[in-house]
């Protein structure tokens, strides 16, 4: 087999590898999420502003809106929207994605654990208790 022919069934069969590797990874698990997220209340929580702001609402809340909070100017001039992609990629190293942020954390490094924690903040999200912090439950629900 000539190398070049060599070279092109590795290539083959490393994204082959690389795309079954991909496909085996667990769906995110939002109960390990919230056993994660005790790494964040040490800042945050979802219903209230501590170090850092309220996790209530995030997804889809523009970076550096939470009316109150004391942002660093670079978080709100970041223009980022949190979503699954963008608190991916924030998550993996805040300092590197916005940098400036007052968020001194070094990150999550394991994307299994950003997925599990991103889940988390969805669902929680869409709880009773941030409901009623936002005013999207109705008044019988309050």
């Amino acid at each position: 087999m000539s190398l070049r022919r060599r070279a092109l069934a590795l290539a083959w069969f490393a994204a082959g590898v690389s795309t079954a590797s991909f496909a085996a990874q667990p769906a995110p698990d939002a109960g390990r999420g919230e056993q994660l997220y005790v790494r964040c209340v040490a800042c945050h929580a979802m219903t209230t502003d501590r170090v850092g702001p309220r996790h209530c609402g995030l997804i889809g809340r523009r970076a550096g809106s939470v009316a109150g909070f004391d942002y660093s100017p670079a978080m709100k001039k970041s223009g980022i929207v949190w979503n699954e992609k963008t608190l991916d990629r924030f998550l993996s190293k805040p300092l590197g994605v916005v940098p400036g942020t007052k968020m001194t954390y070094d990150g999550v490094p394991e994307a299994r654990d950003r997925g599990d924690l991103i889940a988390y903040l969805k669902s929680a999200s869409s709880g009773a208790a941030c409901g009623l912090v936002q005013g999207n439950l109705p008044a019988s629900e309050r």
